[in-house]
């Protein structure tokens, strides 16, 4: 093959990775509606911000989440897995009674996609079960784990009457164990009217009672002091908190362009 033939495939074959890349970054974007409707932030014009935390229960550290909660007067929404649910249902009884809403994460964590529906099905519906039993609910919000989804993962999931939530705000990659400092910076900056905040009290509702996990593989203990400086900064810019189900109400009461997801 002559050389100039070489170079252009080299180049065709380079354009053709910046596209598929590229194309991956959209698809997965957390406010991306290609695959369908899912809630991604509150009205625009209101002063509210929606804490979340995915892959619990995991205590002590969701339980110290929780004191935070409280303390400061503040209700948050936690997506839990299934499995955790199972292992400590006495902390999502507290997450209940506390006032905070729940949604479901699936049953280990699995990436959706390439789960056959039935799969997804039983892995929701398995995990709706184990919270039922542990705090006498039925949930109707999901997130989908890493935040992956398409057309068939949103539409299962409608069928089982879940409402698909995803976030506004960069994630912190508070999992690679920063300081609760650096967490709180990379969230409060982006912060804005109506925004959902995913911060991390598991880790893939891996249960780390076992002396086969380390320990260091479940500390969020990051997350809870920077639960407390992320309240106490966005109460002086003069945000109120809410939960999911209270943003929805939100929007659904707003006379503006309804935002997307939550029709």
């Amino acid at each position: 093959m002559a050389r100039s033939s070489i170079v252009l495939a080299v180049v065709a074959a380079v354009a053709i990775a910046a596209v598929v890349f590229a194309a991956y970054e959209v698809s997965e974007n957390p406010t991306n509606q290609m695959f369908g409707r899912t809630v991604v932030s509150g009205p625009p014009n209101e002063r509210v911000v929606a804490l979340t935390y995915d892959d619990g229960p995991n205590p002590p550290y969701t339980s110290g989440i929780l004191n935070v909660l409280e303390r400061e007067h503040v209700q948050a929404t936690f997506f839990v897995v299934g499995r955790a649910v199972a292992a400590y249902p006495s902390v999502v009884r507290r997450e209940v009674r506390d006032g905070d809403a729940v949604g479901n994460h699936t049953w280990d964590h699995a990436d959706l996609i390439v789960l056959d529906r039935s799969q997804e099905r039983a892995s929701l519906e398995r995990t709706d079960a184990a919270i039922y039993r542990a705090a006498g609910v039925h949930v109707r919000l999901m997130r989908p784990p890493f935040g992956k989804r398409d057309w068939w993962v949103l539409d299962e999931a409608r069928k089982l009457g879940y409402t698909p939530v995803m976030w506004s705000v960069p994630l912190a990659r508070d999992w690679e164990y920063p300081t609760a400092a650096t967490i709180a910076s990379r969230i409060v900056p982006y912060v804005k009217d109506g925004s959902i905040v995913v911060l991390h009290d598991g880790n893939r509702g891996i249960v780390c009672d076992g002396s086969h996990v380390a320990r260091h593989v479940c500390d969020r203990s990051a997350d809870i002091e920077a639960t407390r400086l992320i309240v106490e900064d966005l109460r002086r810019e003069g945000y109120r908190f809410v939960t999911i189900p209270e943003l929805l109400d939100l929007g659904r009461g707003a006379k503006n362009t309804p935002y997307p997801g939550s029709e």
